[in-house]
C-alpha cells in the first residue's frame, strides 16, 4: 500500500481510501483480518496513531469491526457498505461537473460527450483479486 508523505490528503486518510477500495472490490472478505496497526505502521514508516486514527474512521464507516487483543477484521457487510460509499461519492462529483457545466451553460449533450471521452481516456484499473505480496504477508 503506497503512501505519499508530499499529498496533500493526510496519510491516515490515504489509508482508509486504499483500504475500502480494497474491500469494494473484494479483495479483503468478510471476516478477513488486516494487517495489524503495528504492522501496517511499521510497512509504511508512519506513526502507529495514524494507522489506529484510519481503522478508527473505516470502523465509524461500517467497512471493519475491532476485537480487543485480536486485531481488525473486515465488516460482513463490508463490501456492500464500501461500494454503496463508493457509488454515493461518484455520484456527488458526477452532481458537482453537472453543475459546474451548466453554470457554463454547456448542452446537455456536450456534458454526456465530455464525460463518455474522459471515461475512454482514464484507464482501468487492473481487474481480479491479486494482492500485492504485503498484502499476502499481513495476512498470512
Amino acid at each position: 500500500m503506497p503512501v505519499d508523505p508530499h499529498s496533500h490528503v493526510p496519510i491516515y486518510e490515504q489509508i482508509i481510501e486504499h483500504i475500502h477500495g480494497r474491500i469494494a472490490t473484494g479483495v479483503y472478505q468478510p471476516d478477513e483480518p488486516l494487517p495489524s496497526i503495528r504492522a501496517l505502521a511499521l510497512e509504511l514508516l508512519v506513526n502507529p496513531n495514524t494507522v489506529q486514527r484510519a481503522y478508527q474512521e473505516l470502523e465509524r464507516q461500517g467497512l471493519v469491526y475491532m476485537r480487543k487483543g485480536l486485531g481488525v477484521f473486515v465488516a460482513s457487510n463490508g463490501r456492500t457498505t464500501a461500494r454503496s460509499k463508493s457509488e454515493e461519492a461518484v455520484r456527488e462529483r458526477f452532481s458537482q461537473g453537472i453543475d459546474l457545466g451548466r453554470s457554463a451553460r454547456l448542452a446537455e449533450q456536450t456534458l454526456r460527450s465530455l464525460f463518455n471521452r474522459t471515461l475512454r481516456e482514464r484507464p482501468s484499473p487492473p481487474q481480479g483479486h491479486d494482492r500485492s505480496s504485503s498484502d499476502k504477508r499481513a495476512s498470512s
